[in-house]
């Protein structure tokens, strides 16, 4: 990968708290090194509003183009969205390129796009926040020869015809219906088999796919990168219970989120409110926690997944630094995900956190009902189970999901 020398700029507004605006910041510059970046240095401005030809000031303009020629800076990314007219101004200033956050996001995803859904959905997306950005680009794009922001539709030069563009959105929507049909049915037979399925759900980078591998003996990617994974993945997974069910690690979640990505994406994070059960992995070494976890519930809301049972897992605890930790989620659990003892202790918590969910049974089987009992140990939570040898029979006592045939099986027994 190339690495290029960037420039970020940012506006923090009135009204905007300092700590969200740094923490904005701090997560541009991650994203600007996952892109493949080389942040030279930061520039930053208050203001009422944001500047409508140029973003930032004159004043500052005129700074920041004596640091983009003195340092040599290939690129400057801004910190908000920018319109079409903003990056021509600040391109034909500067002399360089210009992205603002949402490009860079994009960009990133069509680095880690994997499979041809994820594919199609990031060029989607980038064309979706193309097309209105069109009228007055030519100048600045012309100049793209490789590099942060032109991976995606940028290499094959489409931005020069609106018709073009128009066509190709229409494709790739025609061609995703027919997955998102596919997956539609793929969804309902999991769910006619009624397997119980987790879903991991977090800010980008908090160890979901370390979590989610460790689990499930899955090889899903594990970098110390913003966006390491994209494509969803589905494992099996079996509790110390006997309980079987389908785990899933999900894409992370970022403020901030170009709103054409989550339409993009929609069909992916439904996944998520597909599930019976939510895993929230949060980075409990994180200064910026509080905010990252406030933006994953948002997200949930959006996606009509904020109802579900989540149990928030607090990981990286071996990267702590503070003696002590005041959680303010309920129910948690506080884990290092590369030990061994506190998966097995995540494992049983989950199955703690179901008893409080599901509903419990007792009931006594004939010996004849064998394949019963072993549907059972893998549909609900079996907590005993002992031969009455007497009567030859099975004692069973458990919990199970509301929504599960067995509910009524073991309500009429």
């Amino acid at each position: 990968m190339t690495v290029e020398n960037v420039f970020v700029i940012a506006v923090n507004l009135s009204g905007k708290s300092e700590r969200h605006f740094q923490s904005s910041l701090d997560e541009l510059v991650s994203l600007c090194k996952t892109a493949g970046g080389q942040v030279q240095g930061v520039i930053t401005q208050n203001r009422e509003r944001i500047h409508p030809a140029t973003y930032i000031g004159e004043g500052k303009l005129q700074e920041l183009a004596r640091i983009v020629e003195a340092e040599k800076i290939d690129l400057v990314v801004a910190n908000n969205e920018l319109s079409a007219g903003q990056i021509r101004n600040l391109a034909d200033a500067l002399g360089v390129r210009v992205l603002d956050r949402s490009q860079l996001i994009l960009d990133i995803f069509a680095m880690r796009a994997q499979t041809k859904e994820g594919k199609l959905q990031v060029e989607l997306a980038q064309l979706e926040y193309l097309l209105p950005r069109l009228h007055g680009q030519g100048a600045n794009l012309s100049r793209l020869g490789g590099g942060i922001g032109t991976r995606g539709p940028g290499e094959t030069k489409l931005e020069t015809d609106r018709r073009h563009i128009e066509r190709r959105i229409y494709d790739i929507k025609r061609r995703l219906q027919l997955v998102v049909k596919q997956r539609d049915q793929y969804r309902k037979r999991r769910r006619s088999n009624d397997v119980f399925q987790i879903a991991i759900v977090g800010y980008t980078n908090a160890g979901k796919s370390t979590i989610f591998n460790r689990l499930t003996n899955s090889q899903s990617l594990e970098e110390d990168q913003l966006f390491a994974t994209l494509d969803p993945l589905t494992r099996r997974l079996q509790f110390p219970s006997g309980l079987k069910s389908l785990m899933t690690d999900t894409v992370g979640f970022i403020q901030d989120l170009p709103t054409a990505l989550i339409a993009a994406f929609k069909s992916t994070l439904e996944e998520v409110a597909e599930a019976d059960f939510l895993l929230h992995v949060v980075d409990i070494s994180d200064p910026d926690l509080l905010q990252q976890q406030e933006t994953v519930r948002k997200l949930l809301k959006e996606l009509d997944a904020g109802n579900l049972p989540v149990l928030t897992v607090y990981n990286k605890k071996d990267q702590l630094e503070a003696d002590f930790f005041l959680a303010n989620q309920f129910p948690n659990i506080q884990i290092s995900a590369l030990e061994e003892a506190d998966l097995r202790s995540l494992l049983i918590k989950i199955e703690e956190v179901l008893k409080d969910e599901w509903d419990f049974f007792d009931i006594v089987l004939d010996s004849g009902e064998g394949d019963v009992l072993y549907q059972l140990q893998s549909n609900v939570l079996v907590i005993k189970k002992e031969l009455i040898e007497e009567t030859n029979q099975f004692h069973v006592q458990g919990y199970v999901r509301k929504n599960h045939p067995f509910h009524r099986y073991v309500e009429e027994k």
